[in-house]
């Protein structure tokens, strides 16, 4: 809050929101003026008389905007992303920006079942029927959910509550989620499933919730379809690009699925489309998030933000601005690249089904600081393009607790051959895989020093791939030669020999100035002698 002689805190609220939001910033002793029908010009002009700022998607807070804006401390956005807002502008201004990432849980799970209900019950059809003047009831024969399996793809907030609501119905619930902790899927009364073809052979349908990333896109092809069963029904309340259109045109056609929802396309808006016309297909002009308390939730909560960011309070769900001492951040930073690799290489090569625990231990004089934001970097790349709203410095530990990830620190002052030491480890089950880097040099590059229990030193590179093999002559060789016919240029290589536990097996990692097409890797991996293989893009 500003001081008495200032006046209290000027906020705008330049969208509209519900009332209840602007209501809380009026009671919390702020200055509000609604400007949500200020054109662009009048905004630039007279930014800078605000400390606070509340939007939805339509304003674009860019650099230029942010340099105005001389007073402003909080940019509250009211719904889950923020990709209207130059974050790192704002970031350099010290402007905490904060989003309202719960705001529409509920709703898009609700849809969903809602989705899942007309789907089955042929809903839409009946109804278009009916009033069109026909009374056509056995043509309208549906299925029940009791006792039927529902494949839930992706087991984050979204994916979680449509399971419990599912549960209500007596249906019979499999969710994949490598990301996961199996003890969060016993908690929810959902058996786990080992993999996404486990899931196709058992469901009766199936709904996805998950991010779309270079690993997911297309995850719902005609290889998928394949494996599920004969007359599965699916449903896509997540992102039109997680389902290739032609390749579910194609099953439906040949009857592999029996009907299909969906609420969200490629592209949008959209009104001609191949499936729209077709009597087993329902779609929706993407409403997951479409309901009144879900707008007056975003608002609230995003208000909420404004509020505590203006008057002394804490600011939990801020994209940006971790709380950490200047001095330690300084001793930090190079590290903080190295931590988030690290995080990233370690779940890669984890071979386990879920997540349950990450481990990191800090050693030498790093351990002496507040190393708390180095975590949050190794949760960010082990959590990265694998939940519903992108992992910030803020909001990771949450995501990993809600997740079910358990999380732990230690830090030992003393460290042997290097002067500072990370190491991560990832539990899955019964099994336990540990990376282990550092930084070298003025620049603080970072340097992996230990995977799949072989040690080495090789500089990290933005794209690598990691093998595991019998130690026997010629085995880099061969890796070189694959790369080289796919027309794949190697940076640098490094391998190292495996514990004594390791059975005679050794780890290669080759880097490279491009990313590595898994295919290329899965085909050396299958080759005699070769155990295993990753390839990663940090």
């Amino acid at each position: 809050m500003s001081d008495g002689a200032q006046g209290p805190a000027r906020v705008l609220v330049k969208e509209k929101i519900g009332d209840s939001g602007v209501q809380l910033l009026r009671d919390s002793g702020l200055d509000v003026e609604v400007g949500v029908d200020w054109s662009d010009e009048e905004l630039e002009s007279r930014i800078g008389e605000f400390d606070g700022l509340l939007i939805r998607s339509a304003t674009k807070l860019d650099a230029g905007l942010i340099d105005r804006a001389e007073r402003l401390r909080v940019v509250g956005r009211a719904g889950v992303g923020v990709d209207n807002v130059d974050v790192d502008a704002a970031t350099k201004r010290g402007v905490v920006v904060a989003n309202a990432p719960q705001s529409n849980v509920i709703t898009a799970a609700e849809h969903t079942v809602a989705l899942l209900l007309a789907l089955a019950r042929r809903v839409p059809q009946a109804h278009a029927s009916l009033i069109g003047g026909a009374w056509e009831r056995s043509s309208f024969s549906g299925v029940e959910l009791y006792e039927k399996t529902l494949g839930v793809l992706g087991f984050g907030r979204i994916g979680q509550l449509v399971a419990q609501r599912a549960l209500g119905f007596g249906m019979h619930v499999v969710a994949f989620d490598a990301y996961v902790a199996e003890e969060r899927f016993r908690e929810v009364g959902v058996e786990r499933a080992e993999s996404s073809d486990d899931l196709y052979e058992r469901a009766d349908f199936i709904t996805i919730h998950l991010p779309v990333t270079d690993e997911t896109r297309d995850w719902l092809d005609a290889e998928a379809f394949a494996k599920m069963k004969d007359g599965v029904r699916v449903i896509n309340v997540a992102r039109g690009g997680l389902l290739v259109d032609e390749d579910l045109k194609e099953a439906l056609d040949s009857g592999k699925v029996a009907g299909a929802a969906l609420d969200v396309f490629r592209e949008e808006p959209v009104t001609e489309h191949p499936l729209f016309g077709y009597p087993n297909v329902v779609v929706t002009p993407h409403l997951g998030a479409s309901t009144t308390e879900a707008t007056d939730r975003a608002g609230f909560q995003a208000a909420e933000q404004v509020v505590a960011a203006l008057t002394g309070g804490v600011v939990t769900s801020a994209v940006n601005v971790p709380a950490i001492a200047a001095e330690d951040l300084e001793a930090l930073g190079g590290f903080l690249p190295l931590a988030r690799d690290l995080g990233r290489i370690a779940t890669a090569l984890a071979e386990g089904t879920s997540v349950d625990a990450l481990e990191v231990e800090y050693r030498g004089r790093i351990a002496e600081r507040d190393t708390r934001l180095l975590t949050v970097q190794v949760l960010k790349g082990a959590l990265a393009g694998h939940t519903e709203e992108e992992v910030n410095d803020v909001n990771a530990p949450a995501i990993a607790h809600e997740r079910g990830i358990a999380v732990t620190e230690t830090n030992t002052a003393t460290a042997r051959d290097f002067t500072d030491l990370v190491r991560v480890t990832v539990v899955s089950g019964g099994e336990r895989t540990r990376v282990v880097g550092t930084t070298l040099g003025s620049a603080h590059r970072s340097h992996l020093l230990e995977a799949w229990d072989s040690r080495f030193n090789l500089q990290l590179e933005e794209h690598l791939a990691i093998f595991r093999y019998e130690d026997r002559p010629g085995m880099l060789g061969r890796v070189g030669t694959s790369f080289g016919e796919a027309g794949i240029n190697i940076v640098s290589a490094a391998v190292g020999r495996g514990s004594e536990e390791s059975n005679g097996q050794a780890t290669m990692v080759v880097t490279s100035d491009a990313p590595i097409p898994q295919e290329i890797v899965d085909r050396i991996a299958g080759t005699d002698g070769f155990v295993a293989g990753r390839t990663i893009s940090l």
